[in-house]
């Protein structure tokens, strides 16, 4: 059985469907964390779906980004941007409290966005952060809209390196969109020994080949 953490903000039902329908390892077990990649370094998940950039990545892990999430703000309900359509200028939010941004690092704290969303409910200033964790927080208790010039997030799938599987290179290629009749973009190599094997027996199976040749045509004779 594989085990996922997934990062708050994130909703990849699709893919563990697919995992469970087109695989035979024994199901999967979830779990929605605000520290996906926490967990997977704790042990408690052997693949992480979490959110970068985060400072614990490090050569020991393998790292595949999936999408990119749009910066957004949230605000309480019937504040000045709700007359906003499209993305919220950076320029209007000029001496507007801010509960909550993201550092020059581009880290995310989900637990601390969470929090400073309360906030935000009681109508007290803005929360800025990745959209897609905004929507899942919200819960319908603020708005929320895209922010212009604000920093993106990735969302990336994250493993040991010693602890790769056959469990989770399949979810891995469900979640990069390979299909249930796609074959594995991996293939085992084999040694020196086993292609001459292989040759051998190719050789072994083959007929030699006879040509043949077409009966030579008879010249007209010359008439007297």
């Amino acid at each position: 059985m594989l085990t996922l953490s997934f990062i708050t903000g994130t909703e990849p039902g699709k893919w563990f469907t697919r995992f469970r329908d087109r695989t035979h390892h024994g199901g999967l077990e979830t779990k929605d964390s605000d520290d996906a990649l926490g967990d997977m370094l704790a042990g408690q998940a052997q693949l992480a779906l979490t959110r970068l950039p985060d400072a614990r990545i490090d050569a020991s892990l393998h790292v595949v980004n999936l999408y990119q999430e749009q910066p957004g703000i949230a605000f309480p309900k019937d504040y000045f941007l709700s007359a906003a359509e499209g993305a919220v200028d950076p320029a209007e939010l000029d001496g507007e409290i801010i509960n909550w941004q993201m550092p020059s690092s581009g880290e995310v704290d989900a637990a601390a966005v969470r929090e400073a969303l309360q906030i935000v409910a009681a109508n007290v200033g803005v929360v800025i952060a990745p959209r897609p964790l905004l929507k899942v927080l919200s819960k319908k208790l603020v708005e929320h809209r895209d922010l212009l010039g604000g920093v993106e997030t990735t969302i990336a799938l994250v493993w040991k390196k010693d602890e790769d599987s056959e469990e989770i290179q399949d979810f891995v290629g469900i979640a990069r969109g390979r299909t249930r009749n796609s074959s594995r973009q991996q293939t085992v190599k084999r040694s020196a020994r086993e292609k001459t094997l292989a040759k051998q027996a190719r050789r072994q199976g083959e007929k030699p080949k006879t040509s043949k040749r077409s009966p030579a045509k008879k010249r007209p004779g010359k008439r007297r």
